[in-house]
């Protein structure tokens, strides 16, 4: 195990504390004289990623380095998510190496200056560990750290951050500006707006107050808006509202009225599916919701007794309400869109570390993590699978069971490990505000976690909804946070305790009881999680006696997240706490194409259970075919349980979620990140019975989703034809259709020669003297070739189609990225490769005459905005840099180009009626039917096994369906999230 070492003080530490001198770092899995780079085989691959609905290549990176072992999966999602550098550059990476490398060295550098390790031989130890662990995928941090730690950018370690607002307009316009900054640098946002006066009460001047829910809708705008500007993902918040604030029946009913604003826009003609372009309509879609509620509140529905909604200036009670129907309201509202959740104050509080310093009040926006008004917390996640050992031996400190065991030992080291890394991070952390920074360095939250527990479970035989399961999960999750504290108290003795703790020490120490007699209260199932037990209230021993002596390093420890992206990296089979979303999935292969393949972990299952090779080939052949166990031949049903999964034949009951969620819970630091799946028969009182055992088993946050219940969902064809047919026939029908704008005799132009793999040719450009594009013309090959009569008729189909309205920036999405020959290097500094001479063409456009924001969320940008992000982290120049040189060189091209307005004019709002029916119906997506002819991922496999349609939505960045990953949704095909892990 790690030790100390006795000796002066030095790095960076608490004032007046006691320190050591640095940390002995112990082998867990490489050795010495040996790099782990040279343990594995490397090989070149090539990433091509690919939107499967309309051919084009999303992105492309070729020759690639990973080791043999990682699947193309995984692959495809670091090389595109996490490399850092402008494609096609020389600065751009092309090896894990590199990226290790970038983030692990830091790590190292950042130890050793601030005193974290007792020799330059440890340092490098845990250098050589922590690349090991990452590069056997055994561990991840969560992706603000790929994406920004080791580069010229703002140092963001942390996914997770919790703001505050207060009762004054200061504090509101604040916060739209806080939450902006943190939603553009690609993470989420979370907050209590209860301190904000109800609609209810006066203000100084003697006017009612606007209320919370109508401040929400600024921020929902602002969050919709810089979510489609082109950031790495979309914008994640949270919005919470005490369930005494007077105005939480307004606040509950807001995403309800919404759903009823859509189902009449819907059956008015409004495209309302999912991505679709009058969705945008739509309030209040852009945050997760949730009622903070008090155990005065539950036990006054419990009773059937009234609960006082209180002023918020003066506590003074406004109106009494029924509990009961309050509460109902609050179900009936979750049962219809999802919205609120329900988070239990008093519960979150009573596992507080540092409640002198101030209350919690609110999570992340995926709800696991928990702490302190404006702060935030950096995550970092195990893989449960790479601990399972398939033996019949156990070696000291392992659990055995039958062939089956979990190395306890090693799974303990590893924590340790990350513990010190993720802490090591804040020392050299950036952070989006002031005082999300301040608070971050004087409480140090850590969010260490898990993935695949699903798999874990059954792997080793245990039904995910089974006390043995939940033995297991509790045992393992008892250890991690267990081993972290004790880390975070030898952390304590080398750089100090946290700033806050001296404050906090009782209320730090009362709680690592609590989890210590949790542990000791937990029941104990079989051989496999008894010996895990045994070593949690070792390591909770040692937290109570290390603690008294040394304080803690950290406020917080441990959540259980989302882990989406990071969980593709690990090609980890389940995310978070989460179950098995189906037992056959999509497989990815090298060299393109993919495969439907039944989970690994079943036969695993097969095997412990008892089954001979024999028997698991005809079940897993079974499974292949059926996508379920249900009558597989020779399978007893009562190991049906086993391979129970969210969705499908055999689904995990919703009360199955929740006391998983009880058993992992007393023993983390945050929440859980997860969302009870009910499905479509459920009721009201299912809702509202799922909130009340929630509370009384002790979760922190709840959240539910009823199949089926949103209404933007997309529709079939059919559907669509039969409300069509049923619909009366208007007596009047106006037309508009679109009138052609021609351009004046002469026009100011752009004549650009270029080059395409070999192919030469010339573009002219013609624009409007005040109004953007207007015509294009392209030569190409001899006069009265094909080549040229198709470049002719091309040329004016565009510029006709521009004179009627049609936006350039349609164009230019539309053909970028299609690919056929020629194609390859051109001669035009700013698009050094293309994919085919229309993909140059509207490159070349594109930058020529859309505005800098437009084709920036396209993904355009020229070689010296490329060179800038590489120097700064930014595509977009300072203001610095706009000098009058550069304004004078810039104003002859734009003044040619006739660019005083923005080329990217809007199509005439009505268009013709007939023509908007057919572009619906040809961009309605396969998904939209009960069951896709084609599947690209799990969910469209699982979708066309079971002949049911998923409720998610289809990825932003590569238009497959993506799947729940927690709170959040999570794309397999890119590896994009609606989340924060």
């Amino acid at each position: 195990m790690t030790e100390t070492t006795s000796g002066p003080a030095r790095g960076s530490r608490a004032k007046g504390s006691k320190a050591n001198n640095g940390l002995r770092i112990e082998r867990i899995h490489t050795t010495p004289g040996v790099h782990p780079y040279d343990e594995v085989n490397w090989e070149r691959r090539d990433v091509v990623m690919t939107n499967w609905r309309d051919g084009s290549i999303n992105f492309e990176q070729r020759g690639v380095e990973f080791p043999d072992f990682w699947s193309v999966n995984a692959v495809n999602i670091v090389t595109s998510k996490y490399f850092r550098g402008a494609v096609g550059t020389p600065q751009r990476e092309n090896s894990l190496k590199q990226l290790i490398d970038r983030v692990v060295k830091t790590y190292r550098a950042a130890g050793e200056k601030h005193g974290y390790f007792a020799s330059p031989a440890d340092a490098e130890i845990f250098e050589h560990e922590l690349a090991y662990a990452v590069l056997h995928q055994i561990f991840a941090f969560n992706s603000p750290v790929w994406f920004n730690v080791g580069t010229k950018q703002p140092q963001q370690v942390s996914a997770c951050f919790i703001l505050s607002v207060d009762d004054s307009m200061e504090s509101i316009l604040d916060w739209y500006k806080e939450e902006g900054m943190i939603f553009k640098g690609g993470s989420g946002a979370g907050l209590n707006l209860s301190r904000i006066r109800s609609s209810k009460e006066l203000l100084s001047s003697g006017g009612n107050a606007s209320g919370p829910v109508s401040f929400m809708r600024g921020a929902d705008a602002s969050a919709g808006t810089i979510k489609s500007g082109g950031a790495t993902r979309r914008a994640a918040k949270m919005v919470v509202l005490d369930v005494d604030h007077p105005d939480v029946e307004a606040f509950i009913d807001t995403k309800v009225k919404e759903e009823e604003k859509i189902r009449a826009l819907r059956d008015a003609g409004f495209d309302m599916d999912l991505g679709g372009e009058d969705i945008a309509s739509v309030q209040y879609q852009n945050a997760n919701n949730s009622v903070r509620v008090n155990d005065e509140f539950m036990k006054a529905v419990e009773s059937g007794s009234k609960f006082a909604l209180r002023a918020r200036m003066t506590g003074e009670v406004v109106e009494e309400v029924d509990a009961r129907q309050l509460f109902h309201k609050m179900a009936e509202a979750a049962h219809v869109c999802a919205d609120p959740g329900i988070q239990y104050d008093d519960t979150i509080n009573h596992w507080h570390t540092s409640p002198e310093t101030g209350r919690i009040t609110a999570s992340n926006p995926c709800s696991e993590y928990m702490h302190l008004d404006n702060s935030s917390c950096n995550l970092a996640s195990l893989n449960l699978m790479k601990f399972l050992r398939d033996d019949t031996a156990a070696d000291s400190g392992s659990a055995a069971w039958g062939n089956m065991s979990f190395d306890a030992e090693r799974f303990a080291k590893v924590t340790e490990l990350v513990i010190t890394a993720m802490d090591i991070s804040i020392c050299f952390a950036d952070f989006p505000t002031e005082k999300i920074g301040e608070t971050t360095r004087a409480f140090r939250q850590l969010g260490i976690g898990y993935a695949n527990l699903g798999a874990l479970l059954m792997a080793t035989g245990h039904a995910y909804d089974s006390d043995g399961g939940r033995a297991l999960a509790g045992a393992i999750t008892s250890l991690m946070t267990g081993t972290s504290y004790k880390r975070s108290a030898e952390l304590a003795a080398v750089v100090g305790p946290y700033e806050g703790y001296a404050r906090n020490a009782e209320a730090h120490r009362r709680v690592m009881k609590q989890h210590g007699d949790a542990n000791d209260a937990a029941t104990r199932m079989d051989d496999l999680d008894t010996p895990v037990w045994a070593a949690a209230t070792e390591a909770w021993q040692d937290v109570q006696r290390l603690g008294k002596k040394n304080g803690f390093r950290n406020a917080q420890a441990s959540v259980l997240a989302p882990t989406g992206t990071i969980g593709l990296m690990m090609d980890c089979d389940t995310t978070g706490v989460e179950p098995d979303l189906a037992l056959v999935k999509f497989k990815k292969l090298v060299g393109g194409g993919s495969m439907q393949i039944v989970n690994n972990t079943v036969p695993k299952a097969l095997k412990r259970l008892g089954y001979q090779p024999e028997q698991v080939e005809a079940i897993v052949e079974h499974i292949a075919e059926h996508g379920n166990v249900v009558n597989a031949p020779g399978l007893k049903p009562e190991h049906y349980e086993v391979f129970d999964c969210a969705m499908g034949e055999r689904s995990i009951s919703p009360m199955g979620h929740v006391r998983m969620m009880a058993a992992a819970q007393p023993f983390l630091s945050g929440a859980i990140s997860k969302t009870v799946n009910m499905p479509a028969s459920s009721t009201v009182e299912d809702v509202e019975e799922i909130y009340l055992q929630g509370w009384k088993l002790g979760t922190k946050a709840l959240a539910v989703y009823v199949e089926n219940s949103k209404v933007g969902q997309p529709l079939s064809a059919k559907a669509k034809e039969e409300k069509k047919a049923e619909a009366p026939e208007p007596e009047k029908v106006v037309e508009y259709r679109p009138v052609r704008r021609r351009l004046p005799k002469g026009r100011p132009g752009i004549t650009t020669s270029f080059t395409v793999g070999g192919a030469e040719g010339y573009m002219t450009a013609n624009s409007y003297p005040d109004d953007g594009l207007g015509e294009v013309f392209l030569k190409m090959s001899k006069q009265g070739s094909t080549l040229a009569g198709m470049m002719d008729a091309f040329s004016i189909a565009v510029s006709v189609g521009l004179q009627y309205g049609v936006p350039l920036e349609t164009y230019v999405s539309k053909f970028t990225n299609m690919r056929f020959e020629p194609a390859g290097m051109t001669d035009d500094t700013d698009v050094r490769m293309a994919q085919s001479i229309v993909d140059y063409i509207f490159r070349r456009l594109a930058l020529d005459f859309l505005p800098f924001e437009t084709r920036s969320a396209l993904g355009i940008h020229s070689a010296a905005e490329r060179q800038r992000h590489l120097e700064t982290g930014s595509y977009e120049a300072s203001e610095e840099e706009f000098d009058a040189d550069a304004l004078a060189q810039s104003a002859p091209k734009a003044e040619q180009a006739g660019q005083s307005a923005q080329a990217g004019q809007s199509a005439p709002k009505e268009e013709v009626k007939d023509a908007k029916d057919t572009q619906r119906a040809a961009s309605e997506p396969e998904a939209a039917a009960p069951a896709p002819r084609e599947a690209h991922n799990s969910t469209e496999l699982m979708e066309m096994q079971l002949g049911l349609n998923a409720d998610a939505p289809l990825c932003f960045s590569c238009g497959t369906k993506m799947r729940r990953a927690g709170s959040c949704y999570l794309c397999e095909g890119c590896g994009s999230t609606s989340g924060c892990s």
